[in-house]
């Protein structure tokens, strides 16, 4: 009897062994599930509603700002992905290339990992029926909070290259802030700010409607100086963002 227990000893010190390791690999299993949403947030998506402006037409997508600002070293400390949806001739209503609208853009475009969604423009819009505009504004602001409810909205107005724009292109511009401000959206006016006005020259290529490539420059900067701040908020270790 005495050598049967002898030999149990040894077992029962490998079976608690065992079921030591056994606690930490679960242990292990638990941090390593973990760290998935942990580096998702740290690395936020943005997505770009828009137009021809956001395109680069009349120059080439790698001109385009939603590309000069990704390729940005000072604005790649965010480790963010910029995924640009924006199709020539689109606005809230106006119907563009493949049958593309802003609606239609976010939703191809936006998930629940997005974490910033920026509208710019339209012009497209100018023409449309009262009230029409702003409708659609709102649905395309419903369908993103649908979509990616921890997501921020920033909606930014169609430009005018003069100080006198024509009042079809203010009332756009008014639609889409009352959409936006209904919404709970931060809404940013070219109009009132004077973007381009004041070098339409430089900034507006031989067509004089779309951006050479020093203003789709001109528009890099002025973006990230609106976005780079939002997404500081979900990259909280990151230095202060310069622009």
């Amino acid at each position: 009897m005495r050598s049967q227990t002898r030999r149990r000893k040894p077992l029962l010190m490998t079976t608690a062994i065992a079921t030591a390791c056994l606690s930490v690999l679960v242990l292990l299993s638990a941090c390593s599930s973990d760290a998935g949403p942990r580096s998702a947030t740290a690395q936020p998506t943005v997505v770009i509603i828009g137009d021809s402006l956001s395109t680069g037409h009349g120059t080439s997508p790698d001109d385009a700002w939603p590309h000069l600002v990704e390729n940005d070293p000072g604005f790649q400390q965010f480790q963010a992905t910029i995924v640009n949806a924006a199709h020539d001739g689109s606005g809230y209503v106006s119907v563009g290339e493949d049958g593309s609208t802003f609606g239609s853009q976010v939703d191809t475009a936006v998930t629940d990992q997005t974490r910033l969604v920026l509208f710019f423009g339209s012009e497209n819009d100018m023409g449309t029926a009262p009230g029409e505009t702003e409708a659609a504004a709102s649905r395309a602001f419903a369908s993103v909070k649908s979509r990616a409810p921890q997501a921020d909205i920033l909606v930014v107005g169609p430009p005018s290259y003069t100080s006198s724009p024509e009042a079809e292109r203010l009332d756009v511009r008014n639609q889409d802030r009352a959409a936006a401000l209904k919404a709970g959206a931060d809404f940013v006016d070219p109009i009132d700010l004077g973007w381009i006005m004041d070098d339409a020259a430089d900034l507006i290529g031989p067509d004089g409607d779309h951006p050479s490539a020093a203003g789709q420059q001109y528009l890099q900067a002025k973006m990230e100086a609106l976005i780079g701040p939002r997404i500081q908020q979900a990259s909280p270790g990151s230095p202060p963002f310069a622009g």
